[in-house]
């Protein structure tokens, strides 16, 4: 029987300049009486949007079904470019940094803000009008897991807005929403994306 192969993700918390995954392999050995494990180091490539003051996102990984193939040949699905949302069918994890927010991002008009949306491959989930509670309202046909690893972050949804903590996990299910950082500080985010379908008129 050939060994599978399986991945593992790690990634630094406190330290805003590493952006590393731990990717450990599955072996099996020439004899192949026995099955290894080898852990390779990968510095994953960080994508500023917007020029300074943007939001800097790290893809880790993503996959392009359910269930996704646990086995020794196939790694991470390749992409041309930053893509907001998941693969159909499939999943993505990104971690991002947000500085504090400016008065750029406040005064954006719905069309500047549908730029950025862009750039981030995702310009048809931008859901900005003039009287949204914030220019950079959003919505994609996604599960989100948002676990905060630093700082706060204030999530704004079309009526009403709370701010998670280093620490607090989001749980986002296809609602129009933005995030705004009014700390201060710099503010770092792990999101898993899943694929999803809206259903009930939604």
């Amino acid at each position: 029987m050939a060994a599978s192969r399986s991945f593992t993700w790690a990634f630094s918390a406190t330290a805003r300049s590493s952006n590393e995954r731990l990717q450990p392999n599955r072996h099996r050995s020439r004899s192949g009486r026995t099955i290894r494990d080898r852990v390779r180091r990968i510095t994953d490539p960080r994508q500023q949007i917007g020029g300074p003051g943007g939001p800097t996102f790290v893809e880790v990984w993503n996959t392009r079904e359910t269930p996704v193939a646990i086995d020794r040949q196939s790694g991470e699905p390749p992409e041309p470019g930053l893509v907001l949302a998941p693969p159909k069918g499939g999943t993505r994890i990104r971690v991002i940094d947000f500085p504090p927010e400016g008065e750029a991002i406040r005064r954006l008009s719905a069309s500047e803000a549908a730029e950025k949306f862009g750039e981030m491959g995702g310009a048809d989930a931008a859901r900005s009008k003039a009287d949204a509670p914030h220019p950079l309202m959003h919505r994609t046909e996604t599960l989100d897991y948002g676990i905060v690893l630093e700082g706060e972050l204030t999530l704004v949804v079309d009526r009403g807005e709370a701010t998670a903590r280093a620490g607090d996990i989001i749980i986002q299910r296809g609602t129009n929403h933005a995030w705004a950082n009014r700390s201060g500080k710099n503010c770092r985010v792990a999101f898993v994306l899943i694929d999803g379908r809206s259903v009930d008129g939604l």
